[in-house]
């Protein structure tokens, strides 16, 4: 029986609170979490069936942040109900708070019906300019709603003011940080989750973030069969794991390489 609970103890150590692979032995008490719910208020994001992308998001910023709280870290939600939340005013929220890092929380969509029920996957993405059409065109959907206004030259300029920033690089390991880990996690549910990868874009409400920030998107709204599964308690514990123990993992990583 000795054997057993000291056998049960070590697994705990390794793999940390509910098998989130976080270890609950280290203070993070001195690291702060910014979690961004998308959109809010009047500006509902992307809409289908009858679901909104502002209300699933915000079920899975504060299901994120408390599990961050679990595992010790202290963590602010950008909003915890259902208002709108000028873009600029969200990074300087993580700014104010010396956060360690910036996570920004979506659901994708596409406006081809044809391809509704074809085009799936979780992605992940960090600040830059990409001449990638995919990554431009779900960048545009997301910026559209809040940059109502601005020209393209306006918009360049915004982009091109950090793209020399010094977070750039540690956002991108934290966006592949996070992409993998939640993968990993998702996929014990689904195998066939498309992984849509860590990629550059040039979203931004990332723009104003002087750290490490990234913005998740969680699945396509649009797919009956993602949206389905996005609305479910165990699909999202999965997501949120998954966002935990990657931003956990970075974290780590860059206190050791760093000492921040």
């Amino acid at each position: 029986m000795k054997q057993l609970l000291f056998g049960l103890a070590i697994l705990f150590l390794l793999f940390g609170c509910e098998g989130s692979g976080i270890s609950p032995s280290v203070d993070r008490s001195d690291s702060l979490i910014v979690i961004d719910a998308g959109h809010g208020g009047h500006d509902t994001g992307a809409t289908a069936c009858g679901q909104y992308e502002k209300n699933l998001v915000l079920q899975i910023a504060e299901r994120t942040a408390n599990k961050f709280k679990e595992v010790g870290y202290k963590v602010y939600l950008t909003r915890a109900d259902d208002r709108f939340i000028k873009l600029s005013g969200r990074t300087k929220i993580a700014d104010k708070l010396d956060a360690k890092v910036f996570i920004s929380i979506h659901a994708n969509a596409i406006a081809n019906k044809s391809r509704f029920q074809v085009v799936e996957g979780i992605e992940t993405y960090y600040l830059q300019k990409t001449r990638d059409g995919r990554s431009q065109r779900i960048a545009k959907r997301e910026n559209d709603a809040v940059l109502q206004g601005a020209d393209n030259l306006s918009k360049d300029v915004i982009i091109d003011s950090v793209l020399s920033g010094p977070k750039l690089i540690e956002s991108n390991k934290l966006a592949i940080d996070v992409q993998n880990s939640i993968m990993q996690k998702v996929r014990t549910l689904y195998p066939n989750t498309k992984n849509g990868g860590a990629r550059p874009a040039p979203f931004y409400v990332l723009v104003g973030a002087s750290r490490p920030s990234i913005l998740v998107e969680v699945g396509y709204i649009t797919n009956d069969k993602e949206r389905a599964k996005l609305f479910t308690d165990a699909y999202q514990k999965k997501i949120v794991e998954g966002i935990a123990a990657g931003a956990t993992r970075y974290i780590d990583n860059r206190k050791k390489e760093l000492g921040f």
